[in-house]
Formats: C-alpha cells, structure tokens, sequence
C-alpha cells in the first residue's frame, strides 16, 4: 500500500496512550513518508506531542461535543486514509465509518465493529500474556506491520524528542552533585497502591543518602499524602498540584528515578530514558506482563503469588504493601553507583 495519512485513536488515560505511541514509530518506519495522527483527549495532547512521530492532534475532548455533521467535516478534512482503533469507542467507529475512511482496524470481538470496521483483528487482552504494547502493534497487521520482538525494545519508537525545555524555576530545584528522585505515590484508582508507609520509609531512606526528593501527583492527590509524608526538611519537596502535564514530562526527563506504580507518570519516565522502577501487583490483568514500564532502564517489584485474590474487591494490596522501601532503596543507590 502506499504511505498515506494514518489515525491512531486511542481516547483514554496517559498510561495507556504512551503504550500506543510505539504505533506511530513502527508505522513511520514502515511507510516513512506517510502522516501520522493521534486522536486523543485535552489531558494526554502533551505526552502525544512528545513524539517526532506524530505529526497532528485531534482533541476528541472537543470533537465529542460537536453535532454529527461537524465531526464528519473535521475528519474528512484530515484526509486519512488508514484508522487504527486502539482503544474500542462505538461512537468513533461509527464516525469513521460514515466517513467513508478506506481502513479501517479494529478488534473482531466487538460486536459494533463488525458494522463499522472493514479490517478486523482476533485477539483478546482480557486473557492473554502479551504486553499491552505487544497487544496494540497487533492491530497493525492488516496494513503489513508486524513485530516479533520483545516488549522493552519498542522503546526505540516512542520517538521522545520533542519534550519541552524545563523552567528555570524547577531546574534549580535539581541537584547536581546527588540523586534526584521522583516519589509519585498514588494513582488517581486506575492502579493497586504501594501505600503511603512504604513511602514516607523510602522518603527517609533517600534522604539519609543525600538524594533530592520530589512528591508528585495532583492537587487532590497532595492532599491526600501530604499531612503523612510532608516534613520540614531540607531536600523534600512537594510539586503536587504545581506543574502542567509539559511541565512534569520535562521533569521527569531531567531526574534521576522515578518511583511509582502502574501510572501514567511511569510510563513516560521510561519514555524519556528516566530509571523508572514500578510496583506491582501480581494479579491478571494489572501484572506486569501486561503493563511494565517500557525502556532499557526500568524495573519493576512483584511478589511471586499469581493466584492472590485478597484485593480483587478494592481491599488494600498486601502483595504490593509486602514489598520493602529498603528493598526498593537498595536499588536505587546501588544504580546510582554503577
């Protein structure tokens, strides 16, 4: 086929859409010539625009809110001739549809996309080992994409050269002579929790070997750690609720290591080359088979119990809360020596 304009769409949150961006290097790749756009929403635009691979946006937070025929007018105006539905929404792939976009990808165990997709691709992700990233590249197969690698070397295709130049105001919080950690601590319900105790000891931890600690998160994430974890001492800072998206993607890419769990913020510290160490849980589908961080510096803690059901019903994750802040210290400072 020839290289034309391609449509990624993948409409939900960050983490999920930087395993998708992976999409966009593999389909360069492969048609170097060709256009590659991202429909995506307002809050995960600046992690799109990161990537040389992507060379527009659609804001479907916008588009949603339009009458049907004012969709149909800004698609069309797009001349895209391939869309890839990564992430499956009735209403877009109807829209594609009425379009009359040529390609059209999506998964055959959606019944509505029998009715609006004319290429379709089995597979499940509910059940299968592969990594969400693995999963995605999938849906690349009706247009000669396939990739039979392993899921950390698809970090050459996330393209992250486009990242912002940090303020002033946060580089001078950086030091430049000890270890600069990122502790992002919660994660807004879309991930098990490793537990605000296990930070305030890694917090301690770090401090104690001179590192420079940086809390993360929203405004309303800060309030819920900040009476346990924020002490008067030198080193410690809390960003929670003061930088935009551009201005935490910056952030990331300039510290050392960042510890979370199965978060948005992981994922693009392993995006920009970060150390991104991740806590998991070992339960289907959050384990980190299916959603570890990608990059050649990452880690990620587990406890080997496949079958645990104890937090299946929201209950605190005594898999994740068992894994030990000196366990995950120890890591850190010796990477630091290395």
């Amino acid at each position: 086929m020839e290289a034309r304009t391609f449509l990624i769409s993948r409409t939900d949150s960050i983490g999920d859409v930087v395993l998708s961006i992976p999409l966009a290097g593999l389909i360069k790749k492969k048609y170097p010539n060709s256009k590659v756009i991202f429909l995506g929403r307002t809050y995960t635009k600046s992690v799109i625009e990161c990537s040389e691979y992507i060379d527009g946006f659609m804001d479907w937070s916008i588009i949603e809110n339009q009458s049907f025929d004012d969709q149909l007018t800004m698609l069309r105006f797009e001349k895209v001739d391939v869309f890839i539905h990564v992430f499956p929404n009735k209403d877009i792939a109807k829209l594609a549809s009425k379009a009359k976009i040529p390609i059209r990808i999506g998964t055959s165990h959606r019944p509505y996309n029998l009715l609006y997709c004319n290429k379709l691709v089995s597979f499940s992700r509910k059940n299968s080992d592969l990594h969400e990233a693995e999963l995605n590249i999938k849906l690349l197969k009706p247009i000669g994409i396939e990739y039979a690698g392993v899921s950390q070397d698809l970090k050459q295709h996330y393209g992250y050269s486009q990242i912002k130049p940090l303020k002033e105001k946060w580089q001078k919080l950086l030091s430049k002579d000890s270890p600069n950690i990122i502790l992002h601590t919660k994660s807004k319900g879309s991930a098990r929790e490793w537990g605000l105790d296990n930070f305030k000891e890694l917090i301690q931890i770090s401090l104690e070997k001179g590192a420079n600690v940086f809390l993360t998160g929203t405004e309303e994430e800060g309030l819920l750690f900040r009476e346990k974890l924020i002490q008067k001492q030198e080193r410690l800072f809390d960003l929670s609720g003061k930088m935009s998206l551009d201005e935490l993607i910056s952030f990331i890419s300039k510290v050392d290591v960042l510890v979370a769990a199965s978060t948005g913020p992981l994922h693009i510290a392993a995006a920009t080359g970060t150390f991104a160490i991740g806590i998991y849980p070992p339960i289907r589908p959050m384990h980190p088979g299916r959603w570890a961080p990608i990059g050649e510096k990452t880690k990620v803690f587990v406890l080997d119990k496949p079958n645990c059901k104890e937090c299946k019903d929201g209950n605190e994750c005594k898999c994740m809360t068992s894994i030990k802040a000196q366990e995950v210290g120890t890591l850190i400072f010796q990477s630091e020596t290395n």
